[in-house]
Formats: structure tokens, C-alpha cells, sequence
């Protein structure tokens, strides 16, 4: 690669200012960490005290891996968008779509850093939002903000020639293919909550980051070809995303029941934690697993009604354009009112 000339260096002053911040970002990121999960894991298995209103709304979870991680995200997205509206005055990266962003990665503090933090750890039922919060509505809402294209618009040709190839590899067409995105995301909420490891993420801090990023990851890969704000390797017709959701509602709903009928308490970490207030064990898990029923399938609906939208919206735009061709095509065959030579 050709060092920059001192004409280019002058030009991309703010590029080497952004790799430095990032550079200094990552390091107070790892550096937090490393302080933060010791102290975590010996707190994290505590039981939290009987919420009281409105002392239950001040219980909040200051964690610094989640605080600098969204707000490391929300600049890096803002300084994006404010390089496209510098760059594209014309066409400016959609206001709503940044506000889609925004509200995911607040779904995603809500989920981390509020009550439902402080409290996921005694109750599995405030568990289970937390992981609704993460899943049904993080995940679409970042997918809303078309995140990808907002890269691809920011970056230079030889990063958007790298990014295009790992969009078009065939590692990424396979994990994305939209059957294995749809069977990763039914795999990863019936293994977490059916095996040992969801017991064991309650008393270590570590494994609890690891499922909160497997629940992420798997949402996203299964939202993706259904919001189609960005560019994939898989472009479903609108009728085909109707039915990937509907009928993702049936094994959420089985989960949810199998949650809610258990005969058990399935996770002995809610059974020793020391809770003395609220409903029993075996109760607080059958509110779970209604929540993961009732809400997962409502997320579900809301999700299959903004595929009608946007389908209504794409069939407009396609009749404009059609109507716009035609019209040309109409004009370019008529005959002129006035031929050379006539006239008066």
C-alpha cells in the first residue's frame, strides 16, 4: 500500500484522530473489564432486596462493559451519520433510521443497567424480559438503523471492497442463510433455558456476558432478512418473511409452555438465593414462561405487521416507477403535434 502523500494526509485529518480515539476507546474498554467482572461475579449471585415503590426504580446496575459499549456504539454511529450528511448533503442518512438505533441500544440499557439487572438474578420472570428486551426488541431496532449500509456509505473504497467480500463469503451466506438463522435462534433459547448452562450463568459473570451475546447474535442474524434495511446475502420476498415469523411463533409459544408447566423448579440457583419476599420459586418460573409466550408471540405479530407495512410501501414505490416508465415509454412512440414544414 502507497503512504499518503501529504495533499492526502491533509485531506483525512479526522480518520487518523478517529483511529486514535478508537484505539483509546478499546483500551478503557478491556482496561474496565478486567477491573469491573472480579468484583461482578462475587456480587452477581446476591439476592436483591424486596422492591419497594418508589425505591425499585433507583436500583440500577452500573456496569462498565455495557455503559462504554453503548456509548462507544452510539458515537461511533453519530460520527457515521454526520460524515454521510457531510459527504451526501443530497442524501442524508435517514433521521428515523438513527432514531430505530438509538432506541435499540436503549432497549439494550434497559436491559442491562436498569432494575431489570438488578433484580434478573432473584427472579427468573425479570430474567426472562431482560432476554425479551435483548432478542424481540434490541435486535430489530439496530437492524432498523441499517447499520451495514451507514458503514458502507463512511468507509473508503479498499475497506468497502473488504466489507463487500465478507457479505458475500460464503462463511456469512451459510450462517445467514435464513433457515440456519431461523433454527440458530429456536437452538439458542431452548438450549439455554434446557441445559446446565443457564444455572451456571447465574453465578458466573463471564458465562452471563457469553449468553447475553449468544441471545444478541442469534437475534440478529434472525432479524435480519426480515427487516432488510441492509444489504444481505439472502433478500427474502415480503411473503416469505410473513411466514419465517409466523412460524417462529410456535416453538417460542412450546417454550413458553414448557417454561410454564414445568412441574420443578429448573434452575437451583432461584431455589438458594436467599430470597425471603415475592412469590414462590416454582410460581416466579411459570410467570416466566408465560412472558416468554405471551410476549414473545405479541413481538412476533408487531414484527409480521411492519412486514405488511414495508410490503405496501415497496408495492407503492414499484407502481410509481412502473407508471413513470410507462409514461416515458407513451411519450417517446407519439407522434409530434407539428411536422418540418407545416405550419401556418
Amino acid at each position: 500500500m502507497r503512504p499518503l502523500t501529504p495533499r492526502g494526509r491533509a485531506r483525512f485529518p479526522e480518520v487518523r484522530v478517529t483511529m486514535f480515539t478508537m484505539h483509546r476507546a478499546t483500551s478503557l474498554i478491556i482496561a474496565l473489564v478486567l477491573l469491573a467482572v472480579p468484583g461482578a461475579a462475587l456480587a452477581h449471585g446476591d439476592v436483591a432486596p424486596s422492591p419497594t415503590f418508589p425505591a425499585v426504580l433507583f436500583e440500577w446496575s452500573l456496569d462498565p462493559l455495557a455503559i462504554v459499549g453503548l456509548l462507544l456504539a452510539a458515537l461511533v454511529y453519530r460520527w457515521a451519520v454526520v460524515r454521510v450528511h457531510r459527504a451526501h448533503p443530497g442524501n442524508p442518512h435517514p433521521t428515523y433510521r438513527s432514531w430505530l438505533f438509538g432506541g435499540g441500544l436503549a432497549a439494550i440499557g434497559v436491559a442491562l443497567l436498569s432494575p431489570i439487572e438488578a433484580y434478573e438474578g432473584t427472579l427468573f420472570s425479570v430474567h426472562m424480559v431482560q432476554h425479551m428486551l435483548l432478542e424481540l426488541v434490541a435486535a430489530p431496532l439496530l437492524l432498523a438503523g441499517a447499520p451495514i449500509t451507514l458503514t458502507l456509505r463512511t468507509s473508503s473504497p479498499a475497506v468497502r471492497r473488504a466489507l463487500l467480500r465478507v457479505l458475500h463469503s460464503r462463511a456469512l451466506r451459510a450462517l445467514s442463510f435464513p433457515v440456519v438463522a431461523w433454527i440458530l435462534f429456536a437452538a439458542v433459547n431452548w438450549g439455554w433455558h434446557f441445559s446446565v448452562l443457564y444455572d451456571e450463568a447465574l453465578e458466573n459473570t463471564a458465562l452471563h456476558y457469553l449468553q447475553h451475546a449468544t441471545f444478541l447474535g442469534a437475534a440478529l442474524l434472525f432479524w435480519w432478512p426480515v427487516i432488510g434495511a441492509d444489504p444481505s446475502p439472502w433478500r427474502l420476498p415480503h411473503p416469505v418473511r410473513l411466514l419465517y415469523l409466523f412460524l417462529a411463533m410456535p416453538q417460542n409459544s412450546f417454550l413458553g409452555v414448557a417454561l410454564m408447566s414445568a412441574s420443578t423448579v429448573l434452575y437451583p440457583h432461584y431455589l438458594t438465593n436467599g430470597r425471603t419476599w415475592g412469590m414462590t420459586p416454582i410460581d416466579d418460573q411459570a410467570l416466566g414462561g408465560v412472558i416468554m409466550w405471551v410476549v414473545g408471540d405479541l413481538a412476533f405479530l408487531a414484527g409480521m405487521a411492519a412486514v405488511v407495512v414495508m410490503w405496501m410501501r415497496h408495492e407503492d414505490r414499484r407502481t410509481v416507477r412502473l407508471d413513470a416508465r410507462l409514461a416515458t415509454e407513451r411519450a417517446a412512440r407519439a407522434e409530434p403535434p407539428f411536422r418540418r414544414g407545416e405550419g401556418g
